[in-house]
């Protein structure tokens, strides 16, 4: 009524006489072209959908606000029965249905919409580091004006109460091409491999789209993540969404997730997240990636909730680090040269990449056992001064990589007042190996090959050998890779055959050698923040940390030869003494050395 009124009396500013109502304001104007522009990449993204599933394409209307009308998940007209089937995460098989496959191309190119302009703006809708804390923080206010009016962001309102939001943003310039680094976002099995840390199991449920001929332009495909955490004490969180990638006018490409799930039940709700990928020199990728979640995380243990809330457990700096650090890895299993700092008894390139491929199994199946992933079934122990001690047993049968038998699990976490870098400088290094690791016996640790695969020195594969001093005792040897990045560190080793590690030296294939993983995981407490002493991180402590680290500690023990035996409590108790003392051997040394001299 108001707009009626104001345009009966509209008139010219210019020279006063009465305005023609036949133009087009330049936002409505905006508007139309931007409405064409989608609705071609829709019709073509459901051209191309339809060629795959089969079915005649359809044109989908492209309304005045998609963004705000697309994933409403039930506020809106299309909410109500626009995901049919897709409303189950992590379904073992799964499909969008037909009727509802244009539904989803549609939601999709929301979302890019969405992210390319989450990664391009800065102030006022992102404060940067120093503003508003350690990190780029979103100004909820802006992204709830800019995306969706004041009820909330562009996919829908936020639901606030139980599910909190977190959003971060980081980029990093990366030894990887955008072509190569597509390919691993849209190729499942290499994303589960390159982010193991994060990503805890992986699957395509559905490919709507594989793009234009030769790449991922225009690829849709409905996946199913579970994300995690190196820690029994952090949940893992599950989503269910659609992921398209897009190759954009000005040759950069994106890559964007948006969550598929309906609000009853959830607890990790994906709003538009990904990455922005622009050609650099040399072969290299500069990646801006946007991390937006709303999550229920009440079940997150407090000595973590200070690393979760902040933003540093899953979101986008922990993305960034984990592939720039992978990224370093890749060229050094590529590198067909053997440098002068890589040591010791490897003496071919086929050997190098044998031994670095062994490594990357042992790290992935130390990150898949670590965490309280919903695919295995924690039990928790009681007495004997471990009630943090989670443990899961796993019957190891016809698996090459592995030893026949029964496996037993078992992970702890707990805060140290020692800052993250010296605790893991402490854990790699074998001249003080003795000092906490109970399985070397005392022995002298030798290493006898040394790959470096990352600018930082810490970034490397080593095999060590523990020269025993009981001569009755054989030699043993150790696989070990030791990793950081900005978001965390990592120490895993192994036990190895000598027989089988010859093989691997020798460049033979390294996916029969049995392994058994164990390790450490090495967070800081949260944001980087002044270190003082105390009882740990507090939430309401500046929304900074205290320097100190989170450690999780974790073994994988073959307690009997026979898979079909019966866990006996003996093996049990004999794990949990093992890592209790772990524990107390590395408070103890590391505590020794914090204190001043």
């Amino acid at each position: 009524m108001r707009y009626k009124e104001a345009l009966s009396s509209a008139s010219c500013p210019s020279c006063g006489g009465p305005a023609a109502l036949g133009e087009m304001s330049f936002d409505e104007h905006h508007l139309r072209l931007e409405n064409a522009r989608l609705r071609d990449e829709i019709d073509r993204i459901s051209a191309i959908a339809a060629k795959y599933v089969g079915k005649p394409a359809v044109p989908f209307p492209v309304l005045s606000n998609p963004l705000a009308a697309v994933g409403a998940y039930g506020h809106h007209h299309l909410g109500a029965d626009m995901f049919g089937e897709l409303q189950q995460p992590m379904r073992p098989t799964g499909g969008a249905g037909d009727q509802n496959k244009g539904v989803v191309v549609e939601l999709a190119v929301a979302a890019m919409e969405e992210l390319l302009r989450m990664t391009r703006l800065n102030e006022p809708l992102w404060a940067g580091p120093g503003v508003a804390g350690p990190m780029e923080t979103l100004n909820e206010e802006e992204y709830a004006r800019m995306f969706g009016g004041p009820r909330g962001g562009g996919l829908g309102p936020k639901q606030y109460g139980q599910l909190v939001s977190e959003a971060s943003r980081e980029s990093a310039v990366v030894i990887l091409t955008p072509a190569n680094l597509v390919e691993i976002l849209m190729d499942v099995n290499q994303y589960a491999a390159v982010f193991s840390s994060i990503v805890s199991r992986a699957a395509t449920l559905e490919v709507l789209s594989t793009g234009v001929a030769g790449c991922y332009d225009g690829a849709l495909q409905v996946m199913s993540v579970e994300f995690q955490v190196p820690s029994p004490l952090v949940p893992t969180r599950e989503s269910y969404f659609v992921r398209y990638c897009k190759q954009n006018s000005d040759g950069t490409w994106a890559v964007v997730d948006v969550s598929l799930d309906t609000l009853q039940g959830i607890k990790c709700r994906r709003r538009p997240s990904g990455c922005l990928i622009q050609e650099a020199p040399n072969g290299y990728s500069k990646v801006t990636w946007v991390e937006h979640v709303e999550v229920d995380d009440r079940s997150v243990h407090n000595i973590y909730k200070l690393l979760v809330n902040s933003g540093l457990a899953f979101g986008a700096r922990r993305w960034v680090g984990a592939l720039g650090r992978q990224c370093e890895r890749l060229a050094s299993v590529m590198a067909s040269n053997i440098p002068n700092s890589d040591i010791g008894v490897i003496t071919s390139s086929e050997g190098k990449k044998s031994m670095l491929k062994l490594a990357e199994r042992m790290v992935a199946s130390f990150c898949g056992g670590v965490t309280a992933s919903v695919a295995h079934q924690w039990t928790r122990l009681s007495g004997s001064g471990a009630e943090d001690v989670r443990v899961m047993t796993r019957q190891s049968v016809d698996d090459p990589g592995r030893p026949p038998g029964i496996v037993l699990n078992a992970a702890t976490s707990f805060w140290l007042p020692v800052p993250p870098k010296r605790v893991f400088d402490f854990l790699r290094d074998e001249t003080s190996r003795s000092q906490w690791d109970i399985l070397s016996n005392g022995g002298v640790v030798q290493e006898m090959a040394h790959i470096a695969n990352g600018r930082d020195h810490g970034n490397c594969v080593s095999l060590l050998r523990v020269n025993s001093t009981n001569s009755n005792q054989s030699n043993m040897l150790i696989l070990q890779e030791s990793c950081t990045d900005a978001s965390g560190s990592y120490v895993i080793y192994a036990p190895v055959d000598i027989v089988a590690m010859n093989v691997v030296l020798n460049g033979g294939d390294p996916d029969y050698v049995a392994l058994l993983p164990s390790g450490f995981a090495i967070l800081p407490d949260g944001p980087a923040g002044n270190i003082h002493t105390g009882g740990g991180p507090s939430v309401s402590d500046g929304g900074v940390g205290s320097g100190g680290s989170l450690l999780t500690v974790a073994f994988q023990i073959l307690v009997d030869s026979v898979p079909t035996a019966k866990l006996s409590l003996g093996s049990v108790a004999t794990v949990n003494s093992l890592i209790a003392c772990t524990v107390e051997r590395i408070k103890a040394a590391v505590s020794g050395e914090s204190s001043p001299q």
